[in-house]
Parts: structure tokens; C-alpha cells; sequence
């Protein structure tokens, strides 16, 4: 896509939200309701994604789709109670999302009578939903057959609106067998539909009897999967439903963490099948003298390019991180204390005023910033950027008196190398954690002088060190290297392009896994609060695993504008 067209693209979205981003407000009666990012948020709250026939794909269909799903963000928002339906949703991710398609069924059932425009709204979005998802193949297995004609028969009971036409045919025979099973609780949901806690009593009985049909369900395409005993059947089932990967902010993809049922039901929490191949090495060890040099000068040449103004960065940085603090007294002054090695001075000399003496204060930081660089596959196409970017700030960080080291974390093999073939000639026990041969780099350590590793930094340049991250234990490793540290105030920055990833590990566990640990190790240290742990994602939004985060696009030249980003970060102006 040109610079043109994606300038297009921008505004037209810009546009479509202002309009939808209107209409919600005047229907809900919310003045805070506003979109960023192609997310709701009401004031500074991000809203969930609520039902998925509420968001329509920008360019591939007509504004009035856009519409309807306002309307239909703008009846949730002003007739469901948000805390009722969160204290009452199941924990089954299948029972989950359709207690949600329920109630937002039930929301959509009370239109006033005088707004027919927004019904009709309503009617189009969602029989152009079903539409585009029976053609995309969601109703061709059963799991997906079932789900497909639950939802028709509950919203045609609840609403009194016909099922799509075109799908009456196909889903009659699974129609006639649900009716029996669910009847009950489908003629208590239009009963009950302008009571919203008796209506979701009737919810949850028909959303559990689904859940188990379909848990218990085996059309025949999932026993790909031996390994995954946890499997995210919600994933599994509902992929054409709701592409919940898809969420955006600000025009960058968002993170999506899990929770990880596996992990939630151990004993022994986050594991590890074996540390026996682990290793925490140095960065000049990886690489040839000769690499070392062509990787420097390949590193300078790119600095150089930039033009980049470095004093002002350390003055900008020493002004962020500095605090403060006594540094002896000023004599001779006007004002201030009384100096009492002046006081002769007033007899030798009655007129001199200049008798006190005032405390002097310098700017002194007493900080530590480390950079913790994701070195996984996908991060490779941005490695060249990323290694300026902290090369840069390593260096303005000394230069302002900050401490400053520089780590990584990959793996030493793919597919989890010698401890998955261990796993596997023990019998492949279930459930064994972590499975991969966990690596740790240090590029740069906090009391080694910027010119001393700067060959060891140009080693980030280095293609064949990028594999698998697992990035909870490489967070664990750099706060408990902070934490020998004097420093009063320690600030970690994870550069990262996404979620943990190592194939071995999640397809012996479930695909959350690692997400989930990630989660549990920053939660941890932030509620510690000695380390102040930040994200900083490379054409990502990482805020689903850290507090402080800031989304940064580095596919184009860098510039000023990324250093400012990042200095916003530290400043703690990006965070959730």
C-alpha cells in the first residue's frame, strides 16, 4: 500500500468513527463514548468487544453496516447492565460467547417503537453477518452447523425477526433436534426479555446445554492436535465467529493475551521440564572478531544516517531521570542561611550584606535503565532499527549519568531442540511446562562503559540469533539483575514484536501458556514496585501484558519522532 492510499485508508476511518462514534453518544446518552484505535472506550475505559456481528471490516463493506452496529453498541451500552452480565457470564469460553450473543439478542429486541430506522439497521447488520459467515465456510462442519443455527433460532425468538432465508433449508434437520433440548429455556428468554437477570438465568441454562453439546461434539477435524489435552475449543469452533487477533489501536495491532488452563490448574504454577541446556552467555562470544567489526560499522553507518542531535537526547534524559540533591553549600550569599565564618564581617565591615549561605543542588540520577531486546524469529526484519534505536540510548543514557545494560532472550534451537527430545524419550508426560533451550544475552552490562561494548552491541545484528522467545522467564531474569543494584529508581524496557512464542512449549501445554506466565511475572513485579516495567512493542501494541506501553513503527525510516516516543514512555505517558 502507497504512503497515499494508507493516508486514505486513515482518513476514512477517522471519518467512519466520528460518525458511528456520534451516533452511539446520541443513542446511549453517553457524552464520553468516543473510538480510538477502532476500539469504544467511555472516557478512558477500553470497552469490550461486546457481540461479533458489531464490528464490520472498513473497505469491505458499506457504511450503513457501520450503522447498524452502532446502533447496536448504543442499545448494550444503554440497556444491559455491564456488572450484572460480568458477575454472571460462565467461564467456559464456548458458554462465554454465546451468554454474550444472548444478551446483546435481548438488547437489540427493545428498540422503541419510534426509531424503525434503527431497527431496520439492526436487521440488515445482522442477516449480512450470517451471510458472510455461511459463505466463509463457518457453517460447514458441525460444531460450526450447530452453533450457526442456535444462534438464528434464539435471535428469530427473541427479536420475532425470520432466519436468513438462503441457510433455512440447510439447518432444519439440526433445528429439529435442538428445538426438544433448548425449548424451555428459549420460550423463557422471550418472556422474560425486558428483565435482564431473569432473562440470563434462561441464558445460561442454553448456553451450558450448547457448551456441552459442542464440547462433547467430534466432527472429525480436530484430532490433528494429539498433544493439546486443554485445547481453546472457543479458537477451535468459533475462529470465523469472532477474529478476536484482529483488535487495533491507534492503527497497530494489538497484543492478545490468554489465560492458560493449564497453567491456572498446576499445583506447581509455571514449569519447567528442564533448565539442563540453559544458558546466560555474552554477546561477544557469539560472533568472529571479523562479524564483530563488519556488524559495528554496519550499526555506525545507520546512526550516522539519522542525524540525530545526541547531547540534546542526554540533556532531555538527564531532565526525565534526574532528581535533585545536595551537593554542598554556596557562600557569600544575599540570602539564606547565616554563615557563621562571615560574621566578623559585620564588624569589619558593617555595610556587607553578603553573610548567608545557601544548600546547592545538582541534578543527580540515581537510576538504572535496562533494554530487554526480543530476539525471536519475526523480530528479525526490525533487528537493524532496533539495535540503533538502544545503541542510540545507551549511549545518551551515559552520557546523562544513567546506568544503562543491554539484554536479550531467545532459544538455542527451534521446536525446543535437545530438552523436546528429552521430553519425548520420557514418555512424554503431559502438561511439562516450559520446552526449549532458554538463552540469555547480555549485549552490554550496567557497569560496562558504552565504548567497551559497543562491539558486543553490534552483535543484535547477527541473523542466525533469532529463534523462539520466551519472553515471562527473560522479564524474571532481568528484574532479578536490577534487583543487585543500588539504584533508587530501575526502569526495564522490553522491545518486543509480539506475543511469546515457542511451538514446543505450547503445543505440550495449550496455546496461552507462556502468554499466561508473562502475564503472572509483571503483575508480580509491578505489584513489588521496584522495578518499573515497561513495553515497548515494534508495530504492536503490548498493553495486554504491561502497564506502560507504547506501539512504535519502525518499517519506516527512524527518526526523531521514535527517541521522542520512547522518551513519552519512560516518562510514564502511556500506560492503561
Amino acid at each position: 500500500m502507497s504512503a497515499l492510499e494508507a493516508h486514505a485508508e486513515a482518513r476514512l476511518q477517522q471519518r467512519t468513527e466520528e460518525l458511528c462514534a456520534a451516533a452511539i453518544r446520541a443513542l446511549a446518552g453517553d457524552t464520553s463514548l468516543h473510538f480510538r484505535g477502532r476500539r469504544l472506550h467511555q472516557g478512558a475505559r477500553t470497552l469490550p468487544l461486546f457481540a461479533p456481528h458489531l464490528h464490520p471490516k472498513l473497505g469491505e463493506e458499506p457504511f450503513q453496516a457501520f450503522r447498524g452496529a452502532a446502533d447496536g453498541l448504543a442499545l448494550r451500552l444503554r440497556l444491559s447492565d455491564d456488572a450484572l452480565h460480568r458477575s454472571l457470564c460462565p467461564a467456559e469460553p464456548v458458554d462465554r460467547l454465546l451468554f454474550d450473543l444472548l444478551e446483546q439478542f435481548r438488547v437489540e429486541s427493545q428498540v422503541p417503537d419510534g426509531l424503525p430506522g434503527v431497527k431496520e439497521n439492526l436487521r440488515q447488520r445482522f442477516a449480512q453477518w450470517l451471510h458472510d459467515a455461511h459463505h466463509g465456510g463457518f457453517s460447514d462442519t458441525a460444531r460450526g452447523l450447530l452453533l450457526f443455527t442456535v444462534i438464528q433460532i434464539c435471535r428469530t425468538r427473541v427479536t420475532g425477526e425470520p432466519a436468513l432465508e438462503e441457510t433455512e433449508d440447510m439447518m432444519e434437520t439440526t433445528r429439529g433436534a435442538l428445538v426438544p433440548v433448548i425449548g424451555h429455556s428459549l420460550a423463557g428468554l422471550r418472556r422474560t426479555r425486558s428483565d435482564q437477570a431473569a432473562y440470563a438465568e434462561h441464558a445460561l441454562a442454553l448456553a451450558r446445554v450448547v457448551g456441552d453439546m459442542i464440547r462433547g461434539s467430534d466432527d472429525g477435524q480436530d484430532q490433528a492436535v494429539s498433544l493439546r489435552d486443554g485445547q481453546d475449543t472457543e479458537r477451535a469452533a468459533f475462529a470465523l465467529v469472532m477474529d478476536v487477533d484482529a483488535q487495533v489501536e491507534e492503527g497497530i495491532a494489538a497484543a492478545v493475551g490468554g489465560s492458560s488452563r493449564v497453567l491456572e490448574e498446576s499445583v506447581d504454577g509455571y514449569r519447567i521440564f528442564t533448565t539442563a541446556y540453559d544458558s546466560e552467555v555474552t554477546a561477544g562470544g557469539l560472533a568472529r572478531k571479523e562479524q564483530l567489526v563488519e556488524f559495528r560499522e554496519q550499526l555506525d553507518r545507520r546512526i550516522a544516517a539519522q542525524g540525530l542531535n545526541l547531547p540534546r537526547l542526554a540533556r532531555e534524559l538527564k531532565a526525565l531521570l534526574a532528581e535533585p540533591a545536595t551537593d554542598g553549600w554556596d557562600a557569600g550569599q544575599e540570602e539564606g542561611r547565616i554563615d557563621g565564618r562571615r560574621l566578623a564581617q559585620l564588624i569589619t565591615s558593617p555595610t556587607e550584606r553578603r553573610l548567608f549561605r545557601t544548600e546547592r543542588t545538582e541534578p543527580v540520577a540515581d537510576c538504572i535503565v535496562s533494554f530487554l531486546i526480543d530476539c525471536s524469529g519475526s523480530m528479525r526484519q526490525h533487528i537493524e532499527s532496533v539495535a540503533m534505536l538502544v545503541d542510540v540510548f545507551a549511549r545518551a543514557l551515559e552520557m546523562a549519568g544513567v546506568s544503562c545494560e543491554v539484554l536479550g532472550f531467545t532459544t538455542h534451537a527451534w521446536n525446543g531442540g535437545r530438552a523436546m527430545r528429552d521430553w519425548q524419550r520420557a514418555g512424554r508426560p503431559s502438561h511439562p511446562g516450559r520446552l526449549n533451550e532458554r538463552c540469555h544475552i547480555v549485549f552490554k552490562a550496567a557497569d560496562t562503559p558504552w565504548r567497551r561494548a559497543r562491539a558486543d552491541i553490534g552483535v543484535l545484528l547477527k541473523g542466525d540469533l533469532f529463534r523462539e522467545g520466551i519472553d515471562g522467564e527473560a522479564v524474571d531474569w532481568a528484574c532479578s539483575r536490577l534487583a543487585l543494584r543500588d539504584e533508587r529508581h530501575q526502569r526495564l524496557v522490553v522491545v518486543s514484536d509480539g506475543c511469546p512464542m515457542d511451538g514446543a512449549t505450547n503445543l505440550a501445554n495449550d496455546d496461552t501458556y507462556l502468554d499466561h506466565h508473562l502475564q503472572q511475572v509483571v503483575a508480580r513485579h509491578d505489584a513489588a514496585g521496584r522495578v518499573r516495567i515497561h513495553g515497548l512493542g515494534v508495530g504492536l501494541d503490548l498493553s495486554p501484558f504491561y502497564r506502560h506501553a507504547q506501539a512504535v513503527d519502525l518499517s519506516v525510516a527512524t527518526g526523531n519522532s521514535v527517541f521522542r516516543e520512547v522518551l513519552e514512555l519512560l516518562a510514564g505517558r502511556h500506560h492503561r
